[in-house]
C-alpha cells in the first residue's frame, strides 16, 4: 500500500465540512476534483474511507485512521512553517571581533558554545592583538568590533566621530607580589612594600594604573626588568624580581608557585569597553553580536563592580 500524502487534505476537509460539496467550496475547487482525489485515495488503500447517507458523509474506521494521520501531517507542516519563518528572521553574516588576551581567555572563549546556539547564522572571527593595532583595524574597517581597556582614571582616547563605545565591565586591579610578602610585612601596604616595581611596556593596559598608584607613594623602587605580557610578569614576580598591578581577569585559574595577590584600597579598576563603527545601514549581525557580548558579560557578573548597562 502506498499512500499519496498530498491527497490526505481532501479527506480531512471532507470530514470537517461534512460532505464533498462543502469541502469543495472550502477548498475553492470543483466537487468533481474533490471526488476524484477521494476516489484515488480509496483506490490506494483498497477500502472505502467514507460512508454516504442523505445526511452527508461520515468516515469509516479506515477513514478515521487516515484522518488522524492527515491531522498529524497538517500539524507538522504548520510547525515547520513557523520554525522556517523564525529562522529566516535570525541575523546572518560575518562579524570580526578584535580583543586582548585576558578578555578572550576569561570571557569570550567560554561564551562561544552559547554563541553557536543563539547566533548560528553569524560567523564569528576572533582576532587577538594589542590595543593600538585593534584601534587601527577598526578605523580601517578590518574588524567590526574591538574590546578596549584602560585604567578607569584615564580619559578615553577619541577614536573617531563614527565610533561608539559601550562600557562592558570594571575589572579590579590586584597587587601581584612574590609569595611571602604578606608574611614578611604582616599586612601588605603599598607604602611599606619592599619589592621594586616592574617596568611596563608602553602598550600594556596596566601602565596608567601603575603610574597612578606610584604617584601616590612617597617612595618606590623601580626594577630593571620590563614586561609587555602578563605571563612574563608572573614569571619575574615568581622569581622575586618585582611587583606590579594586574587585572583580575588576567589572574583566572591557579597562580604559578611563588606568586601571591592582594586586593587593596585605592588600586581602582580597569574599564573594559566594546567599540564599533556606527553605520547608517542597519547591520543585524553586528547588532546581534553587540547585544550578545553585553548580555553574556552582564550574566557573568556576580555582584561586583560588574557590567555597566549603558551605551
Amino acid at each position: 500500500m502506498k499512500i499519496t500524502v498530498s491527497r490526505l487534505p481532501y479527506l480531512l476537509q471532507i470530514s470537517r465540512s461534512g460532505g464533498v460539496l462543502a469541502a469543495a467550496d472550502a477548498m475553492r475547487l470543483t466537487p468533481s476534483a474533490v471526488s476524484q482525489q477521494l476516489a484515488r485515495l480509496e483506490a490506494e488503500v483498497g477500502v472505502p474511507l467514507v460512508e454516504r447517507s442523505p445526511r452527508g458523509v461520515s468516515p469509516t474506521a479506515a477513514g478515521r485512521e487516515l484522518i488522524e494521520l492527515a491531522e498529524n501531517v497538517e500539524r507538522e507542516v504548520n510547525e515547520a512553517a513557523l520554525r522556517v519563518a523564525a529562522a529566516s528572521q535570525l541575523p546572518s553574516g560575518r562579524v570580526r571581533l578584535g580583543a586582548f588576551q585576558s578578555f578572550i581567555s576569561a570571557v569570550l572563549a567560554p561564551a562561544l558554545p552559547r554563541w553557536k546556539d543563539e547566533l548560528a547564522g553569524v560567523q564569528l572571527e576572533v582576532v587577538e592583538a594589542e590595543q593600538a593595532e585593534l584601534v587601527r583595524a577598526l578605523r580601517a574597517a578590518d574588524v567590526d568590533l574591538i574590546v578596549t581597556e584602560r585604567d578607569d582614571s584615564m580619559k578615553p582616547v577619541p577614536l573617531g566621530p563614527e565610533i561608539r563605545e559601550i562600557t562592558l565591565m570594571y575589572d579590579p586591579w590586584l597587587l601581584v607580589v612574590p609569595a611571602g610578602t604578606q608574611a614578611a610585612l604582616g599586612v601588605v601596604e603599598l607604602e611599606r612594600l619592599q619589592v621594586p616595581w616592574l617596568e611596563l611596556d608602553g602598550a600594556a593596559g596596566g601602565v596608567g594604573a601603575v603610574r597612578r598608584v606610584r604617584r601616590g607613594l612617597s617612595d618606590s623602587e623601580t626594577s630593571p626588568h620590563r614586561y609587555a605580557g602578563y605571563h612574563a610578569a608572573l614569571a619575574m614576580i615568581a622569581a622575586g624580581e618585582g611587583a606590579t598591578l594586574m587585572p583580575q581577569l588576567a589572574l583566572q585559574g591557579e597562580l604559578p608557585p611563588g606568586v601571591e595577590t592582594h586586593e587593596l584600597p585605592g588600586l581602582g579598576f580597569r574599564r573594559i569597553s566594546l567599540c564599533y563603527r556606527e553605520s547608517r545601514r542597519p547591520n543585524p549581525a553586528l547588532r546581534a553580536a553587540i547585544n550578545f557580548v553585553r548580555g553574556f558579560v552582564a550574566a557573568g557578573d556576580e555582584g561586583g563592580e560588574g557590567a555597566e548597562a549603558q551605551s
